[in-house]
């Protein structure tokens, strides 16, 4: 009798449920991960007293469906999508694609091009402040939620780049096999304290007319009362300190800032004056001042042009323009020259890639091409440099560097240090400094400006004025780390007086 050979039949697994459950994922991971972009809390210090989200009194009242969700409305339900009750969002939650979120075939989800679009960084002060800049630039603060591909023009991550991929892994560049990495996948970015990283905080039931009534009579009459100053302003966040301005003409129809200006002296009286501005503000007096003072203070240029995220730099070359009728663009174009200059107008467009997802492939290529432009050269293309240095993420740049390393055995600072010289030298430095960890970054320029004869107490002034709500704890760690005492000691035995007193009150205590 002959044996029947049984046909196997390999069927695929139903693709509508397997969509449905990709989709499911998706969801869940590109939500949870978004920041929401823009606005700064109405009232109240943040973190909130209880709770991951809980906002403190004052702030925005929850809106039907806004984030997070009451219950019921997430995490949505295993097996449909979108869920039953409560989603798509109600007004006030996320805002929904042009048309809504239409279900595939079958019950699945489609993939949007691009997935949500990364939060952009809001005016000052962000709710949280994020890592790596005053505006959420992720590497100081906390991560933030991007959108989930690759460069244009990359592959998507995940996917090895085809064969013939423009610009390819080369097999001869050094510490390459066939475009293998040579060494292990660094962590994404610095060490990310969760939660507010600032020392100045709200003040619970401030009230600006009283303030200004405490201001009016430390000023009036014989002397100044400097300590009533001093208590006032050094418990006021940024945001309860802006109004102050507007609040003392409204009541006795005088110009607080001139009154301060006629009363105090020296550093003291700077230091009051800039932690009465606000940010975006300062940091544009600040560029004023570097560019049109007595000589060309480049670090100071270099130094906010870097830290600061796109929407902040878009904000001050608006201040800028506004209060000095001329655009920064042109201020840093007549005041700078070469390749200095190019660096300081592509970092003054406020347009970094801000995304927070990384190309494996195209950090490789990246790092490619500044070996090719510096130490496999004869001469130096800053170009390259500029290009890379200027436009690309934070978070891609951080992986550039780590494949640079594994690459040719050596640090991408020291290449810079080898390879250039001048501003250009300092600058790019800086950028890749900001880049790596910018809270080291800010603790080493602060110890430059204790160390030695002299202080440079404008320097000091405007890191300890501009980082008091953003990454302040951070920098007095790294302060300790680097230089082995507190940064608290270290203004304590560099300045004196009032203008200590103050300055302590914004670094917020001992480590």
């Amino acid at each position: 009798m002959d044996r029947v050979t049984p046909t196997v039949t390999h069927r695929r697994p139903p693709l509508p449920h397997f969509q449905s459950i990709l989709a499911t994922s998706n969801h869940h991971i590109t939500v949870s991960e978004m920041s929401y972009p823009g606005y700064p809390p109405a009232g109240g210090s943040y973190p909130s007293a209880s709770g991951p989200y809980q906002q403190a009194p004052g702030g925005y009242p929850p809106q039907p469906g806004a984030y997070p969700p009451q219950g019921g409305y997430y995490p949505p339900q295993p097996g449909a999508f979108p869920p039953g009750a409560g989603y798509p969002p109600q007004a006030g939650g996320y805002p929904p694609q042009a048309g809504g979120y239409p279900a595939a075939p079958g019950g699945g989800f489609p993939p949007q091009a691009g997935g949500y679009p990364a939060a952009q960084p809001g005016t000052y002060p962000n709710m949280p402040p994020a890592a790596g800049g005053w505006g959420g630039q992720p590497g100081f603060g906390a991560p933030g939620g991007g959108m989930p591909q690759g460069y244009p023009g990359g592959p998507a991550p995940g996917q090895q780049p085809m064969p013939a991929y423009p610009g390819a892994p080369n097999p001869s560049m050094p510490g390459y096999g066939g475009g293998v990495p040579t060494g292990p996948t660094p962590p994404a970015g610095p060490a990310i304290n969760k939660g507010y990283r600032g020392t100045m905080k709200d003040f619970p039931g401030a009230d600006p007319l009283r303030d200004v009534e405490v201001l009016r009579k430390a000023m009036k009459g014989f002397g100044t009362n400097e300590s009533a100053i001093i208590e006032l302003l050094g418990s006021r966040s940024i945001k309860q300190r802006v109004p102050l301005k507007a609040a003392y003409k409204t009541t006795y129809g005088k110009d607080l800032m001139s009154d301060l200006k006629s009363e105090l002296t020296g550093n003291f009286e700077n230091l009051v004056v800039a932690m009465l501005k606000s940010p975006t503000q300062f940091d544009a007096s600040e560029l004023r001042e570097a560019i049109s003072g007595a000589g060309t203070d480049e670090a100071c240029l270099i130094e906010i042009l870097s830290s600061r995220g796109n929407a902040e730099i878009q904000e001050v070359t608006k201040i800028y323009k506004a209060e000095y009728g001329k655009s920064l663009e042109d201020a840093i174009s007549s005041d700078t020259s070469g390749h200095f200059r190019r660096l300081l107008v592509s970092l003054s467009q406020g347009n970094r890639d801000e995304r927070e997802t990384v190309d494996i492939s195209l950090a490789k290529q990246d790092a490619q091409k500044l070996y090719a432009a510096g130490e496999n050269k004869v001469g130096t293309d800053e170009s390259q440099f500029n290009a890379i240095l200027c436009a690309r993420s934070k978070p891609h740049l951080r992986q550039v560097f780590h494949e640079y390393q594994q690459m040719c055995g050596k640090d991408i600072e020291k290449s810079i240090c080898g390879e250039m010289s001048g501003n250009v030298e300092s600058g790019m430095v800086a950028v890749v400094k900001c880049i790596k960890n910018t809270p080291a970054y800010f603790a080493e320029r602060l110890h430059k400006a204790m160390q030695g004869a002299g202080t440079k107490d404008r320097t000091l002034i405007r890191i300890m004025v501009s980082r008091s709500e953003v990454d302040m704890l951070d920098i007095r760690q790294e302060y300790l780390r680097l230089y082995g005492k507190s940064l608290y000691t270290a203004i304590s035995g560099d300045t004196s007086g009032d203008y200590k007193k103050l300055l302590l009150k914004l670094c917020g205590g001992s480590d």
